[in-house]
């Protein structure tokens, strides 16, 4: 059992009894995302994520709705990264596999995919197909890391090991949308 997990109650998977645990999750994760911008938290967290095999960390500022994948129509003509259009509360939004935009193995599609939405204040309908939201991580307890000689790219500037030597790479949403490359999404 992982130490989210324990933190927030959940056990061994029983049936309905864990789908009303993972609904609670979900509605603790909500509260505690709209109090980190509320500002009424002490500490810097931000929602880890599971891309693929790599652990990152988006800004809550940037990070939107977090939704269950659902149909997502494919657009002819576009990167194999760029998965589609998806219907959120009446809206279009543009799905990007991230791992794939950067040349790695196509992110699987499971009961633990998500999609996260950019957030409304970016102005820019898109969201990221995630492996699994792994829930809120204080930065404060985590060691910033030395990239050394290892080119970081504008939208990924730093990367972090946390206690169980773990590491998370931060990704601005921010900044990836100002990326020509990810603009480009046409063959």
């Amino acid at each position: 059992m992982s130490q989210l997990e324990s933190d927030i109650g959940l056990r061994a998977p029983d049936g309905s009894g864990r789908r009303t645990r993972l609904r609670e999750f979900q509605a603790q994760l909500v509260e505690r995302m709209q109090a980190v911008r509320a500002g009424s938290q002490d500490h810097v967290s931000q929602l880890g994520v599971m891309i693929g095999q790599a652990r990152w960390l988006l800004n809550l500022q940037e990070a939107g709705e977090i939704i269950s994948v659902g149909a997502i129509t494919k657009v002819p003509l576009t990167k194999d990264w760029f998965l589609g259009l998806t219907n959120i509360r009446g809206n279009l939004i543009s799905v990007i596999d991230f791992a794939r935009f950067q040349g790695l193995a196509p992110t699987p599609v499971d009961k633990e995919s998500r999609i996260i939405a950019f957030s409304p204040a970016l102005s820019f309908n898109s969201a990221l197909l995630v492996t699994r939201v792994m829930g809120l991580r204080n930065i404060s307890e985590m060691q910033l890391q030395d990239l050394g000689s290892e080119p970081a790219s504008s939208w990924s500037p730093r990367r972090y090991l946390d206690r169980d030597s773990q590491v998370w790479t931060e990704l601005n949403l921010s900044l990836i949308v100002q990326d020509p490359q990810f603009l480009h999404v046409g063959l």
